[in-house]
Parts: structure tokens; sequence; C-alpha cells
């Protein structure tokens, strides 16, 4: 971290000397002005924002006492060494209140002068680091809580905490617009079925974070919504609401797309809002977009964009409505409610006959595919149950046969939810958090701040549930997401390691290899068969 210096003084061949001689270079330095008295200081001080002073006391026009009164009303927080005479020694004590750090006597003792810059520099570095640092977990706080309000208001939950969240972000909720983008891994139902849980994981985890990469190179306020396992919501501020830009966004699908297949060599399905849409609309614009995906469901070659032309009819709109209702139900654990909507979607696929399967098929899919999706997030379906759903419906029973096995999947997710228990319900949501934000800095209070619980009771809770502290947890989470980072792409050992959660390489190579036994490096050239070790 390279500084900047400001030399202050109304004798020019002290000027010239400080300059010559002291090894500004080796100290990482810039000696970024001059000035031959305080008047001119300042000027420099608004323009060049020093961190480092060297001042004389004595000089014309304004002296390095009125110099130093002036620095700290204008807020600088500038080290300041003074310069002065051993009959102005007495001076020293009138500085005090302006927190001059050092002070050399003339004639200057160049050597010590050095060592003195030297060390108030390597103080001077130490306070930004910190300070940056500081700021970099306020922002990433900052961004994950606001974050959490958007992921709230695109699933309908946490009442009405978005507002006042906002005033924060110095937006209002009538102010403030997105374009939304909703991702889709491309055959997903198919992709699932093959996978098990660590792969899942690891598909998830790296197409979410080639999404954030590529937004990153934008330079526009982001964020990247996992919504369940294989859909992400896209959402980028667009202030004022006129900036939205169809053909950008268009644009940026493709791109999205291109970057995913090319790095992780499959295919993600994107529908996009033509329009932009305000904060209140964002559940519902969701909603909307995950239709268009399931009705298009063999379209990956372009952005599917719903227009309002070709809006469902008014019975195809009530069986949609009727599917988001169930589905509302289950995740609220709300019998009643889902029982109540699976009984109007019955009567309403009762009505039609097996020729117009055909024409419901797609909903009915979208139906299936949405109720297994939402089941497995919410924990209440075993892998072996889910795949013998799936083999009954690749035998495309009709819409009777469809709806019984509809039917079975929802008695089935309702006696599962209400036989969990409110820990169970709070430990799911704690690992899918952390599967959500294993780059960012997780922390027991941040966990329970988020489930709304003590730190001590979340972990309690987290030792019964995993078997494992939380800390433990969270390593082994993250270490075995590096080592498959580290099997399947050529990403520097530094980037993986910040994927994963961790800003410095050191640290992140020692934690690493105690966990596996073996360097970054040395796991990658292993795991990739390659005969020498990538950077």
């Amino acid at each position: 971290m390279r500084l900047k210096a400001l030399l202050v003084d109304d004798e020019i061949h002290i000027l010239k000397n400080l300059q010559a001689v002291i090894p500004w270079e080796e100290l990482s330095i810039d000696v970024a002005g001059t000035a031959k008295n305080g008047e001119a200081a300042l000027v420099l001080v608004r323009e060049l924002q020093p961190e480092l002073i060297l001042c004389d006391i004595r000089m014309p026009v304004m002296d390095g006492i009125g110099f130093l009164e002036a620095l700290r009303e204008l807020g600088s927080d500038a080290e300041v060494i003074m310069m002065t005479g051993y009959q102005d020694f007495s001076y020293v004590r009138s500085v005090i209140r302006y927190e001059v750090k050092d002070y050399i006597l003339k004639p200057i003792d160049y050597d010590e002068l050095g060592q003195t810059i030297g060390r108030l520099a390597e103080g001077i570095r130490e306070r930004k680091a910190e300070q940056q640092s500081i700021q970099r977990e306020w922002h990433q706080v900052f961004h994950l809580a606001y974050e959490k309000v958007l992921y709230d208001v695109l699933m309908e939950v946490g009442g009405g905490s978005a507002k006042p969240f906002l005033k924060l972000h110095e937006l209002s909720g009538e102010d403030l617009t997105f374009a939304m983008l909703l991702v889709d891994v491309a055959d997903y139902s198919q992709k699932e079925r093959n996978w098990d849980d660590k792969e899942r994981k690891l598909w998830n985890f790296a197409v979410h974070n080639v999404l954030q990469e590529y937004l990153s190179t934008l330079q526009i306020p982001y964020s990247v919504l996992q919504v369940r396992s294989g859909e992400w919501c896209v959402l980028i501020e667009r202030v004022p609401a006129e900036s939205y830009d169809r053909a950008q966004c268009e644009d940026w699908s493709d791109q999205l797309r291109e970057a995913v297949e090319r790095y992780l060599k499959i295919q993600i399905r994107v529908a996009l809002q033509p329009s932009a849409v305000s904060l209140e609309k964002l559940a519902r614009v969701y909603k909307n977009l995950q239709r268009s995906l399931s009705l298009n469901a063999g379209d990956n070659t372009a952005a599917i964009v719903p227009e309002r032309k070709k809006e469902q009819s008014e019975h195809s709109q009530r069986l949609w409505d009727r599917i988001e209702e169930m589905v509302t139900g289950l995740k609220r654990c709300d019998r009643r409610k889902t029982e109540a909507a699976l009984r109007e979607l019955n009567e309403s696929f009762r009505k039609l006959p097996d020729a117009s399967y055909e024409r419901v098929q797609p909903i009915l899919h979208y139906l299936c595919l949405h109720l297994l999706r939402e089941m497995r997030s919410m924990d209440v379906i075993q892998a072996d149950d889910e795949a013998a759903f799936w083999k009954q419906l690749d035998r495309n029973p009709g819409i009777r046969e469809t709806l019984t096995v509809i039917n079975r999947l929802v008695d089935r997710s309702i006696d599962n939810v209400m036989k969990k228990k409110t820990s169970d319900v709070l430990m799911l949501s704690a690992r899918d958090y952390i599967e959500r934000n294993l780059s960012s800095d997780l922390s027991i209070d941040a966990l329970a701040d988020y489930l709304g619980i003590s730190g001590s009771y979340f972990s309690l809770l987290f030792k019964q549930r995993f078997g494992e502290t939380f800390v433990e947890y969270v390593t082994k989470q993250r270490m075995e997401m590096a080592k498959s980072m580290l099997a399947i792409s050529d990403k520097s050992i530094t980037a993986v390691g910040q994927m994963v959660g961790y800003a410095e390489r050191r640290y992140f190579t020692r934690v690493f290899s105690k966990y596996a036994g073996l360097l970054p490096s040395e796991y990658r050239e292993q795991a990739q068969g390659r005969t020498e070790i990538l950077p």
C-alpha cells in the first residue's frame, strides 16, 4: 500500500534534502507535493489528501501551529512530524493538542528521520488496513441483510421489514425498481435425479459464483438470490425506472448463459421481465417468470420474455393460482389452505377429458417439478421416494393418474411438514443459509440473529442436529467445496479460497492442508491428473 507525503518548509534547501535523502521509494511513499508555508500547504492537503506530513514550525504567512489547527478543522487525520529548531522547543507543547505524532530537531538527522517516517508509515498502513477490513465487513453485512430483505419480499415472507431497511439504502420502496432475470438449470429435473447431494451442492455453488463473477464485471448494483436448488433470481437495480433497457437485459441474459456454459459445460435457461419491476411486484413477477420457463421447457436457445399477449386464459390462470396457494400452504405448514387448494385443483382437472391432456401437460409438469423441488428444499422427501415418484411420472400417465401421484406427493408433504419440530425447521434454515453464503463471513451470532434465537441456543441446536460444532461444520463444508472447485476448475488457489470464504491465500492454504493433508496445488494436481502444479 503506497502512501502520499506532503513536505512543508520555507527553506528550499531543506525541501530538496528531504526529497533526495529520505528513501521514499524504499518506504513505498510518494512525495505528492511541497509547500513553503501553511497556507499553500492547506491547498495541497485539500487536493492531494496526504497520509503523512512533515512540517516546519516557523514559516511566513501561516506558521506550523496555524497550519495544524486548520488541518484538523478540515477533518484530516494525516500523521504529522514537526521540524523545529532547538530554540523553538517550547513550541512543541502547543502542538500536542493537534495530535502531532513526532518532532525532529534541526539540524535534521536524516537517518533518524527516515526511521521515524518508516515507523509511522507502518502504523498508517495497519490503521488503513483495519479500516478497510471494517468497511468490507460492514458492506458485506449490509449486502447480506439487503439480499435477505429482497428474498423475503420475493417469497412473500417477513412482514413489513423491507421499507424500514431500505431507508439505509437511501431509497424508498417506490423509487427502487429492478431488471429481473430468472435463471434455471436446463433439464434440471433430469440432472437432479442423477446428482447426489455433494454434486447438487457443487453445481449450485459453481453456477451461483459464475453468475456473480459476470455481474461484478458490469459494475452495477445487483443481487443473485438462490430461490431454490437449480434456480436463481437476478435483480439489477434500475433507478430511475426509465433506465430499464430490454435489449441490454437480453444481452445480459446471453452473456450469463455463455459464461455458465463456457466455465461449467452445462446449460441454463433465462426468463426476463420486459419492463422494470417495482419492489411490491417482485413476488408476482417471479411467479410469472417461473411459469414462462415451465411452459417453454424445451427452449434453451434464447431468453424467454413473457409478453402480455401470451397471458394464460382465465381457466389456466385459476389453475396457476391454485398451484401457488398449495405450495404456499405447504411452506407455511398450513394444512387447511394446502388441502383446500388441492381439492379445487383436483376438481378443475377432473372436469377435463383425457383428450385434453396434451394441452394441460405443461401445467401438470410444472406442478410436479414445482412440488418436488419445494419438498426437497424443505427436506420433506427422501431420495428413494422422489425417485419412485419420477418413475411413475416418466410413464406419461393420463390426467387422473397424474393427479393421483400429485395427491400422494401433497399428502406426504403435509404429514412430513407437520411432524417437523421447530428446532428441525430452524436448523434446516441454518443449513440453507450456510450453503448460500459459504463465500461470506459466517458466525454464530449472524446465524442466530438471522433465525431470531440466542447464540447459545443456536449452538446447542446445531450440535444436536449435525453432530459437530458450527465452526467444524462450516470448515468442512468450505473445504469440501474447495476440493470440488480445485478438481473441476482452473481458477487460481487464491480465487478458490476467496470463493469459499478465505480472503488470504496463506490462511486458506493452512486450513486446507490441515484438512486434506495436501497443499491446494498438490490436491489439484492429484485430482486433475496433471504433471504440473497450477498457480
